[in-house]
């Protein structure tokens, strides 16, 4: 009888962290994942619960050392680009000095090399700053927000101790979608707005720009490509993207389809109060080392995960 594969996830109880932990419990793995204390947002069943925090380092030792996972997934951080510059030093704290935490106490657990552990970190398109697109593996790292320079450090702190021993790897994503994602970040406040406009409980959309170009995918196409890089024997860097970019303006035509409504133009208003003190032009992954190396694609289309976002909202505007 062969021994289920162990798997600590923090930011469990995020998006990404909710489809991953799904994922690997299909696939016949113990679940851990990291919560912190007082967070309420739905876990998974069958998903071990450990109270700790990135910024805590006792409570990431104690949670290893209860799972001793043979795979471990960071997905926790302060991960709203627009917060961080509301909250940068916060952001600094989780989304960049978290992932040294949890490389210092595998190291305490395990010894400075991990053949017995993997560590997957997910890493941020937003790394990339301004760099022409696409962008890839090899592409500088030069971020312009304090999320982009919190993932940054994180990064970098990867290349650095994969160097000296330990088994780690990271998926840069690029932006990914569901129902899942909460209503603080502009996919979401789209999606939602738009279903309230369908039933007529709201007449205009407020968004920043539409002009800001994104490359989306599915959340659980891209947690999926997490697994297969934990997969992968060798420890590395890989992009996760769709390949193609689409502005705002595509999303919001997009939604406004889903709910049957072409002259969506007169109906959205421009607001300065979304608008980021400095925000990237273009932002497009190339994903063909996934593709080729770990035999990635995603599932569904960008008219599809946008389809599936309204269809949820609508559902959440109908509930009683």
């Amino acid at each position: 009888m062969t021994t289920a594969k162990r798997a600590l996830v923090t930011g469990v109880s995020g998006q990404d962290g909710w489809y991953l932990s799904q994922l690997l419990r299909d696939k016949g793995y113990q679940v851990s994942g990291l919560v912190r204390d007082g967070d309420a947002a739905e876990i998974p069943d069958g998903v071990t619960v450990l109270t700790g925090d990135l910024a805590d380092s006792d409570s990431i030792a104690q949670a290893i050392a209860t799972s001793r996972p043979t795979e471990i997934y960071n997905l926790g951080a302060l991960s709203s680009v627009g917060m961080s510059w509301e909250q940068p030093l916060p952001t600094a704290n989780v989304t960049g000095l978290g992932l040294l935490r949890l490389i210092h106490a595998v190291r305490q657990a395990y010894g400075r090399e991990t053949p017995n552990v993997r560590l997957i970190q997910a890493s941020s398109a937003e790394i990339f700053g301004d760099a022409p697109a696409p962008q890839n593996e090899n592409t500088p790292i030069a971020p312009v927000t304090p999320y982009g320079a919190a993932k940054a450090f994180a990064h970098h702190s990867a290349k650095v101790y994969r160097r000296a021993g330990l088994f780690i790897s990271t998926g840069v994503l690029y932006n990914h979608e569901s129902p899942r994602r909460p209503d603080t970040f502009v996919s979401r406040r789209i999606t939602r707005q738009v279903a309230m406009i369908a039933r007529g409980k709201a007449e205009r959309l407020s968004i920043g720009s539409l002009d800001s170009r994104r490359d989306w995918g599915f959340a659980g196409d891209y947690v999926g490509a997490l697994y297969l890089i934990a997969q992968h024997p060798i420890p590395d860097d890989f992009v996760i993207a769709s390949g193609q970019s689409r502005s705002v303006g595509d999303f919001v035509a997009a939604a406004f389809a889903r709910v049957g409504i072409t002259d969506w133009r007169q109906r959205v208003e421009l607001d300065p109060d979304f608008v980021r003190p400095v925000d990237t032009a273009e932002q497009r992954g190339d994903a063909s080392k996934a593709r080729e190396v770990l035999g990635w694609r995603p599932s569904l289309t960008f008219e599809e995960m946008v389809a599936e976002m309204v269809d949820a909202d609508l559902a959440r505007v109908d509930a009683p």
